[in-house]
């Protein structure tokens, strides 16, 4: 005991000074000035001698000393101060005020002349200098209980240097450093001077766990020091003016938030809230912004509606035009508005006005060229007699798109032949005939007969490999009348979100001659809708498969008016009537045969036909390994498969018969002899009809007069066919816009579903009141640090990244995922690949900032953290936009029905990644650094970071902080700009992954 005794004395020899320790036996009138100085009533030492060189050397003087273990009545250091009344008597009482000091005027002993003399400041120590000889309450109240503890014999706890008992104060300060610095920016050091420098002790138990919850000791809501020299860092909701010195501490005026520590306030952002003492500000013009936007929009959606009844209902007794919003929407859009499509049933009508002749054994539509008994290559005048209003209109624009009379594409090919590079052998393989303009030709084989590698060459999507192909009798690449030629795949592939109007009006506008006047596109899309006896439904969305509109049979004709709204002059068709019921497929087929009976040459791929349809057919192509069995008219087929050997049954369907032939399974119809396809391509071979098809192709190709004769193509005309680029893409914007208008539910599930993120993220954020940073406290003040706070930043920024995952990772798959088949149709149909990328990007840009708009506003308001909203809400953005890219690629390289699964997945992987767990320091360590700098959600968590953390740069060491999680703090354009980066690369390898998905097989 004696020796922790002998310890504890020998470390108090060592402790800073406590100038509340009374050091004397006995004290005259004293007090401590406001530096914490000693001063005492006392007479010179001269007059105690009886050496006093001055007449007026009896009156007694304060001298005030800083350093008190040289003893106040045992030297004439310091400063000394008059009293204010003289005399000599100086055996007062301790606390007697009554002849205090005259503090105008600093004097200093002059030992060598026994005189008071004015005050050298130079000639002072830094203790001595510091004295003003005003008195300060506060300490000298701490040095009178501790003068009277020491007279009654008790502990002298009013001079304790620590509030622990038996605590040893350490010094963190030095006079060196407290000249220069003083109380360092952002302290309150209330009790601290030179002579009284600041102190660290020992926290109390209460204490210790709040410094290591991280939270600074408090006592009735005030910061508090553990002992009277100890400092303490600014209260929140206050700040300690540098001017000060730190020995004052004021209220943060409203229109102010002050963090702790704070040495000024800080000004609100305009238009925030900000009450007085807050520690945080309240952003509401962002909020006020969204709850108006919201508003607006919502009042005009409900007045939308209410107007949209109101015309449904007025149109149903007599026309009205749209007005308001509805024609507002329309004009943008460059389409009409819609109808309510409950007040019809366009199913039941569809049967009687589509499929159906109208009056008596008259076609309508296309199937009324079915009753023109004029030949197509007639006298133009004559044959424009026998034409219908409707087919008249159609003709005459296509004449004006061809520049041509006889519109129509004939194809002529010799030894035709394809084989991959990869492939063992040719899939084409002597393919020689011709299809002529104006004929309806059916292609039938058999699966890997080579039906789709041969459209693909006619088309000029695949390259022969060997032969020629030549087209209305011109050689040269197939590809240059690539916009002269139509496909209509097998499904029907349209937007379901548009009109049928709309549909075919976008495919005019993209494909038609540049030239063109808005009236005559749409004038030629009418007499196309017109034609196709879609007249009833034109405004009718097309609607889903699964949620259909309009018939099955009506989506067929809007996926072949896309088409001839381009105008061509051949168009190809990929099973036309499969999923369609018998009379639907019938009427389908008379359309085909009509178009062609118009001059447009029709090629179709079928399989299998009913009767009706098989007798449709002018020309056919049958087809079997690569090879042909047969060409030529469908009236001589059977004729020539019974001079084969095979028979046909009575009243049996000759195309099935004819499948069963082609592909090997002919045996039932032939009992003897070889039925093998190998077979029937070698009679083929053999055949006078393949010789007269040879001979006829070869005087084709070698007649200079035919060449003359057939119907060039201008190569002008081909130049100016398609929207220019910038063109295409308005177009597209428009048309992405209007899809964006229609799907209405699904932008309020999403702006929903970011308000919701925002609101939790921000609540589960609200309870640290925006301080989510402690760290060290700088030099020399380390040692009062309470427990580090350097994640709760990182992990704000790691829920962000998370939060916008799942808020817009779906939604960002729906952009092209949905469309994709879409894209390949209009690419191979001529459209521009860039044009539509770039704008279906610009579409969602709007729906990107309103859902970071809800999600970020809402998030800010409740969590209050301290950082610029605009640069918040720009990164957060920008993560939205990196989200939204990398859902492309997901897009492009999963399955339809799960790329928003894994966009979501992805997105989450990719948040992780962000550097908050693991720290990136750590990520570091193991050099994986480049993979975290692979992902958006580090860049946005360091934007965060040093936004958040380098205005503390006055009181913590934001650098250590920096060190320990591995961010910079100084990267703010270089953060923005990486974000900018990753997103558009995504969009980038969205784009290559479009563009290689392109080639469909027909």
């Amino acid at each position: 005991m004696d020796g922790d005794i002998a310890l504890y004395r020998a470390a108090l020899q060592e402790a800073p000074q406590d100038p509340f320790l009374p050091r004397e036996s006995s004290y005259g009138p004293s007090f401590l000035d406001d530096s914490a100085c000693l001063c005492v009533l006392r007479l010179p030492v001269a007059e105690q001698t009886g050496n006093s060189k001055r007449a007026d050397s009896n009156d007694a003087a304060w001298q005030c000393i800083g350093n008190q273990t040289q003893g106040a009545y045992k030297v004439t250091t310091g400063k000394w101060f008059e009293s204010l009344h003289g005399g000599r008597q100086v055996r007062l009482p301790i606390n007697d005020a009554s002849n205090g000091p005259a503090t105008d005027k600093a004097l200093s002993w002059d030992t060598g002349e026994n005189t008071f003399v004015d005050v050298d400041e130079n000639k002072l120590t830094p203790y001595d200098r510091a004295c003003t000889g005003v008195n300060d309450t506060i300490f000298s109240t701490a040095f009178y209980g501790a003068v009277a503890e020491k007279e009654a014999g008790d502990q002298l706890v009013s001079a304790a240097p620590c509030w622990q008992p038996g605590g040893v104060p350490v010094g963190i300060q030095d006079v060196a450093s407290w000249e220069s610095t003083g109380c360092p920016t952002g302290f309150l050091c209330a009790n601290n001077t030179v002579n009284s420098l600041p102190q660290y002790c020992p926290p109390i138990t209460a204490c210790q766990i709040s410094r290591v919850s991280g939270v600074i000791c408090q006592f009735n809501g005030i910061n508090v020091g553990m002992g009277p020299f100890e400092p303490v860092v600014c209260q929140e909701g206050y700040y300690c003016p540098p001017e000060f010195g730190g020995r004052k501490t004021l209220p943060c005026p409203a229109g102010t938030y002050c963090q702790p520590g704070a040495p000024t306030p800080t000004p609100c952002a305009m238009g925030s809230y900000c009450p007085e003492k807050t520690t945080r500000q309240f952003f509401l013009v962002p909020l006020i912004l969204l709850i108006v936007l919201d508003v607006i929009i919502t009042i005009g959606l409900i007045w939308y509606v209410i107007n949209r009844r109101f015309r449904n209902h007025r149109r149903n007794h007599g026309q009205d035009k749209p007005k308001g919003i509805s024609a507002i929407s329309a004009n943008m859009a460059g389409y009409k508005e819609l109808p309510d499509e409950g007040d019809h049933d366009h199913e039941s009508l569809a049967m009687s006005a589509t499929y159906m002749p109208q009056t008596g054994d008259n076609w309508t539509g296309f199937q009324a060229a079915l009753g023109i008994p004029i030949p197509v290559d007639s006298n133009t005048e004559e044959y424009d007699q026998g034409l219908t209003p409707e087919l008249r209109a159609f003709v005459d624009s296509m004449r004006k798109a061809t520049d041509a009379s006889h519109f129509g594409l004939s194809f002529t090919y010799s030894n035709l032949s394809f084989q991959p590079k990869s492939a063992p052998k040719p899939i084409l393989q002597n393919v020689t005939g011709s299809i002529e303009r104006g004929s309806l030709t059916a292609i039938m084989g058999g699966s890997g007969a080579g039906k789709s590698t041969f459209v693909n060459v006619l088309m000029g999507k695949t390259t022969n490999t060997g032969g020629s192909v030549t087209v209305n009798s011109v050689p040269g690449k197939i590809k240059r009348y690539k916009k002269l030629i139509g496909y209509v795949p097998q499904d029907d592939i349209v937007l379901p979100e548009l009109t049928v109007y709309e549909n075919v009006l976008h495919s005019a506008r993209i494909r038609l001659s540049r030239t063109w006047a808005s009236k005559d596109i749409k004038a030629h899309v009418n007499s196309v809708i017109d034609c196709l006896e879609l007249s009833h439904v034109r405004d009718s969305l097309v609607g889903t498969v699964g949620k259909p509109v309009i018939s099955g049979g009506q989506r067929k004709r809007v996926s072949i008016g896309m088409e001839l709204a381009a105008a061509p002059m051949a168009i190809f068709l990929d099973e036309p009537t499969s999923g369609l019921d018998a009379t639907s497929a019938s009427s389908i087929m008379r359309t085909l045969k009509a178009i062609a009976r118009l001059g447009i040459s029709v090629i179709v791929i079928i399989h299998q036909p009913r009767l009706e349809i098989f007798e449709m057919l002018d020309e056919l192509i049958l087809l079997g390994n690569g090879q042909i069995m047969y060409e030529g008219s469908e009236d001589r087929v059977q004729e020539y498969f019974q001079n084969v050997g095979f028979q046909f049954p009575k009243h049996a369907n000759t195309g099935d018969v004819i499948t069963d032939i082609i592909t090997g399974n002919g045996r039932v119809y032939k009992r003897s002899g070889d039925v093998s396809k190998e077979a029937l391509i070698a009679h083929w071979a053999n055949s006078h009809q393949n010789t007269a098809i040879k001979r006829q192709t070869e005087s084709r190709q070698s007649d200079r007069s035919s060449l003359r004769k057939s119907t060039v193509v201008p190569r002008a005309l081909l130049r100016q066919r398609g929207a220019p680029r910038w063109k295409q893409g308005w177009l597209c914007l428009k048309r992405a816009i209007l899809q964006q208008w229609r799907t209405k539910s699904t932008f309020w599930f999403e702006m929903g579903l970011a308000s919701l993120s925002g609101i939790l993220l921000g609540l589960a954020e609200n309870s640290k009141e925006g301080i989510l940073f402690i760290g060290i406290y700088n030099a020399p003040f380390q040692v009062l640090s309470v427990a580090t706070d350097n994640a709760s930043v990182p992990e704000l920024a790691l829920l962000i990244v998370i939060a916008i995952g799942l808020v817009s990772g779906a939604p960002g798959v729906k952009v092209f995922s949905e469309e994709t088949l879409l894209f390949r149709r209009e690419a191979e149909a001529g459209h521009s690949r860039i044009a539509y990328f770039i704008a279906k990007n610009l579409s969602v840009l709007p729906r990107m900032a309103f859902a970071c708009l809800h999600f970020s506003t809402l998030l800010f308001v409740l969590s209050t953290p301290i950082i610029p909203w605009g640069i918040a809400f720009a990164t957060n953005l920008l993560y939205f936009y990196c989200i939204y890219g990398l859902a492309s690629v997901m897009s492009m390289i999963v399955r339809r029905e799960d790329a928003p699964l894994f966009a979501t997945m992805i997105s989450l992987v990719v948040g992780i990644l962000s550097g908050a767990a693991p720290p990136l320091s750590k990520v570091m360590e193991w050099h994986l650094e480049w993979l975290w700098r692979l992902s958006p959600g580090t860049w946005l968590a360091e934007v965060y970071f040093g936004q958040m953390i380098e205005p503390f740069r006055y009181l913590y060491d934001v650098d250590l902080a920096a060190s320990i999680t591995g961010f910079h703090l100084h990267r703010l354009g270089m953060n923005l700009l990486v974000l900018l980066l990753i997103g558009s690369i995504y969009r980038l390898v969205a784009f290559v992954g479009l563009l290689a998905g392109t080639r469909l097989r027909v």
